[in-house]
């Protein structure tokens, strides 16, 4: 797999790959990233495709993607400390 290229962004990271007969989009937002595979014959094969793909539309939705996952780690990530604060012994 080897780096064809990266599409600006503000805020996210973007990289375009090329493994064989595919193209991967990755897409990077601090401790998250989102991966979107492409076939030859898909219309995504190189990185001139790749960023038209990536228009502002599908960005806004990556975003929205980011946010879900960013709650979903909070919300897993406050059910462990509420299960672990039975797990100390009482000190007398």
């Amino acid at each position: 797999m080897r780096i064809i290229g990266y599409i600006e962004h503000p805020t996210l990271k973007v990289t375009v790959f090329k493994d064989g007969g595919r193209v991967s989009l990755k897409l990077e937002n601090g401790m998250y990233e989102q991966v979107y595979k492409f076939r030859d014959g898909s219309g995504v094969e190189n990185l001139a495709e790749a960023t038209a793909f990536a228009d502002a539309e599908f960005i806004n939705e990556v975003q929205k993607t980011f946010t879900f996952m960013h709650r979903s780690k909070m919300q897993g990530h406050s059910r462990q400390v509420v299960g672990e604060e039975n797990e100390f012994d009482e000190i007398i």
